[in-house]
């Protein structure tokens, strides 16, 4: 072999060296990033979001969301829990004689809905008149139906309406009382503008990030959530934030692709971006729950080597995410003129 055969033979030896180093650093340079193996990502204990019900959870499995959960501490009873002429129609249910606990249970419908709204039952003690959900072995005085005037779905209609005397009257029937049901069109029109003020001060802020640089594996980007309290939730995709004790709803949302969170090999799988969701009716106030949202979502572009954007993949620049905070101030005042403040049972189910 000839000096010019032997130097081109190692020249092209080099070359296909070069090549595949390249394409070994492209692989990995393009590769998601993975979680660190040694870190434990925390699961939640509960369920990551429950559609907020009445007092003794009166809804049961039936209310829709139930079984999807939230990661919180234990809930502490709403001062106004229960049914309210606020959001409700009630009618009210006086019998002959005090009736069992179990008459009651026995005659209450098979379902806790009026159409697309929640259906409740009380009674009130014949002893400590409290008004409570029903149990064996108690006696009670008097017994009060009724459903939500408004939620997410719309507001109460005369079909539901008229479904909910059925149910009532059935009650009724049941237990030897009279009932008096309110004039329909004037609870109509009571759920209207409910619906409507509920619609123009409903807020569900969300903001993406988007990765500058490497895409993220599910791993990861649970790994890198889970060092700012985030904690797994129930639904493939989701991780939640929990709230202070006694806080019902969590305080932040963090989403990405359900189908890269269900891949087969999920480390394998790249996401370039992910969201974050505040539900500004179900937190209260004083959690500062947008300037927390804030804090996360700053963190985790630093962290991240990502960009916060809009929906429409803008970055956010500071001045627009404080006029964010100025209209959502506006929004909390609002609400609780309304007697609907953020965070309250009664807001978290209207705003259901």
């Amino acid at each position: 072999m000839s000096n010019l055969q032997l130097s081109l033979a190692v020249l092209g030896g080099v070359i296909l060296a070069a090549v595949v180093l390249y394409n070994a650093w492209a692989t990995h340079k393009s590769a998601p990033r993975k979680a660190d193996a040694s870190t434990t990502v925390p699961s939640a204990d509960a369920t990551e979001r429950r559609e907020p019900g009445f007092d003794g959870d009166l809804l049961g499995s039936e209310a829709e969301g139930a079984g999807t959960g939230t990661p919180t501490a234990p809930r502490v009873p709403d001062k106004r829990t229960g049914l309210d002429a606020l959001i409700d129609v009630v009618v009210t249910l006086v019998p002959q004689a005090e009736v069992s606990g179990d008459a009651v249970l026995a005659a209450m419908p098979g379902t806790r809905r009026v159409g697309s709204k929640p259906f409740a039952i009380e009674a009130q003690h014949a002893t400590t008149a409290e008004w409570e959900s029903p149990r064996p072995g108690q006696r009670y005085r008097a017994v009060q139906a009724g459903v939500q005037l408004a939620n997410r779905h719309g507001a109460l209609n005369e079909i539901e309406f008229s479904e909910f005397v059925l149910k009532v009257q059935a009650l009724a029937d049941a237990i030897h009382a009279l009932p008096e049901f309110p004039d329909m069109r004037h609870e109509v029109l009571r759920a209207r503008e409910l619906d409507q003020f509920a619609s123009s001060h409903d807020a569900q802020l969300g903001f993406t990030l988007r990765a500058t640089q490497a895409a993220w594996s599910p791993g990861y980007v649970q790994q890198q959530a889970a060092h700012l309290g985030f904690v797994v939730g129930a639904l493939p995709g989701r991780m939640v934030l929990p709230g202070a004790e006694g806080v019902a709803a969590p305080l932040l949302t963090l989403m990405f692709d359900t189908q890269a969170a269900l891949a087969d090999d999920p480390e394998q799988t790249a996401l370039r971006d992910i969201s974050l969701l505040l539900d500004v009716a179900h937190v209260p106030q004083d959690e500062q729950p947008y300037q927390r949202m804030r804090e996360v979502a700053q963190a985790l572009a630093q962290a991240m080597d990502g960009v916060l954007t809009d929906d429409q993949g803008q970055p956010l620049a500071e001045a627009t995410l404080d006029a964010i905070g100025n209209d959502l101030a506006s929004l909390y005042v609002a609400l609780a003129e309304r007697d609907l403040p953020a965070g309250s049972g009664l807001a978290r189910r209207v705003f259901s």
